[in-house]
């Protein structure tokens, strides 16, 4: 290896952790409430069932009627993504280009987790409601074995969002409601994967002394009593969003609701850590490091109509901002120095969805819908951290009055989501050598499980 391209390994052994660590952070979660998940959240923007509303549209709450309402749910969320090899290459050390252990063939990234959401709105004078929702607009966890034969790409990524979002509603006229909210949003992230230190010993020892022969001897040791190990990063951030909603009421059967949700920015810091038992490597990895990173904003328009007093039905369409992403780039806090620059190459979506109620008795109101849901990753920039496709929903769902006041609603969604194909070598030949090439399938499912409980006071 010359000068040039052993600069280039040890930020490259860091950036394959970071490379595809917007799996978390920019993954939108629209499991806000068990109410809309049995309509495959078809009319989110219109339905207005309970205070939930305050997520989707904060205009709803002039349809909740008088008094206080709260909301409680949670929804269960079991992602699978499998993956299966056809062709991977091992990582490289050094001398003589000794590769790593290639890992196990296969692996599922998949793991259940739980997404709770709670809202609460009430009269504050005539025409004009307050609400308040607390929830988890982003995130989402993979997390793989620590020796599968991607583990140089990613093992572990989560992140957890928590959202505060107070809001106001009016009604501007018998027609039209307008709403305005704030988000309080925090952001904390955690993301593993393995280094290859032999690479990256051998990277800091030529750039520090311009001598291969001890560079080579340094990463020879290195490869036979430490070949490879775990590094940790961990950040967290706090920032600001708002939120913008209209209901227009048609007729007294239909309406028509659109809502809006801005970008946030954040500015994650946090540490790395890892222990490949060289001191002067260890001191070159673990080090503050930074990410500025832009969430999407989303624009929603929907349809609902009461057909009697049996059936309801409504409609959705849905535009996602995922183009700001292009690039992630990453830099060390103390100099500034960048990390990495990966190019993302993300793209706006669109989700189109349709849903149907049915009063069955007093007590007791079913619910399907059915949803396309496209993703914001290009084939080409798959990663083991977003091995994501587009989605098509099918759900169903149920609600049980249990008096005038209260109800209580189950939900239930299988996303099928269409194969993808991987190979990623961690952006260049170069960074190939430090990761190895992951190349395959994968085969990747949803389920859904949501309940909520309603009141009124």
């Amino acid at each position: 290896m010359h000068r040039t391209l052993a600069r280039r390994v040890l930020p490259a052994a860091l950036a394959t952790l970071f490379g595809g660590s917007a799996f978390a952070s920019g993954f939108q979660l629209l499991e806000q409430n068990a109410s809309g998940l049995g309509n495959a959240y078809a009319g989110t923007a219109a339905v207005a069932a309970d205070a939930s509303t305050i997520f989707y549209n904060p205009a709803g709450m002039s349809l909740l009627g008088a008094g206080t309402q709260v909301s409680f749910g949670i929804d269960a969320i079991k992602p699978s993504a499998k993956f299966s090899n056809s062709g991977s290459q091992p990582a490289l050390a050094v001398p003589p280009a000794t590769p790593h252990a290639l890992g196990t063939a296969t692996g599922d990234a998949g793991g259940w987790s739980g997404l709770p959401a709670g809202y609460l709105a009430t009269d504050l004078m005539p025409g004009l409601r307050a609400g308040l929702g607390i929830n988890a607009p982003f995130g989402l966890k993979t997390d793989y074995d620590a020796g599968w034969i991607g583990r140089f790409q990613a093992i572990t990524s989560e992140v957890k969002t928590i959202n505060v979002n107070p809001s106001l509603s009016y009604q501007a006229t018998s027609q039209i409601a307008v709403a305005i909210g704030l988000d309080y949003q925090k952001i904390d992230a955690k993301f593993s994967s393995a280094v290859n230190y032999p690479l990256a010993l051998y990277s800091a020892m030529y750039a520090a002394t311009g001598s291969a022969a001890t560079a080579v001897g340094a990463a020879a040791a290195q490869n036979a009593a430490n070949p490879e190990g775990p590094l940790h990063i961990s950040g967290n951030d706090t920032a600001w969003g708002y939120n913008l909603g209209m209901i227009i009421n048609v007729d007294p059967t239909t309406r028509v609701g659109v809502a809006y949700r801005s970008p946030i920015k954040y500015h994650v810091t946090g540490t790395a850590n890892t222990a490949s038992g060289n001191p002067a490597l260890d001191a070159a990895l673990n080090k503050a490091v930074f990410a500025d990173i832009k969430l999407p904003d989303t624009f929603t328009v929907s349809g609902y109509k009461r057909l009697d007093d049996k059936w309801e039905v409504m409609a959705d369409l849905a535009w996602t901002g995922w183009a700001k992403i292009q690039d992630l780039n990453f830099r060390f806090a103390d100099t500034g120095a960048m990390l990495s620059a990966t190019h993302e190459g993300w793209r706006n979506t669109w989700r189109g969805a349709i849903g149907a109620s049915y009063q069955f008795d007093t007590a007791w109101k079913l619910r399907a819908g059915l949803a396309y849901d496209q993703t914001m990753v290009p084939d080409q920039f798959r990663t083991p951290r977003l091995p994501d496709n587009d989605r098509t929903w099918i759900s169903v769902g149920a609600q049980y009055r249990i008096n005038a006041k209260s109800a209580l609603d189950v939900g239930y969604a299988h996303l099928f989501v269409k194969n993808g194909t991987i190979s990623d070598n961690g952006g260049s030949p170069q960074q190939q050598a430090v990761v190895g090439l992951l190349q395959g399938n994968y085969k990747n499912q949803v389920d859904i499980l949501g309940f909520q409980y309603s009141a009124t006071f």
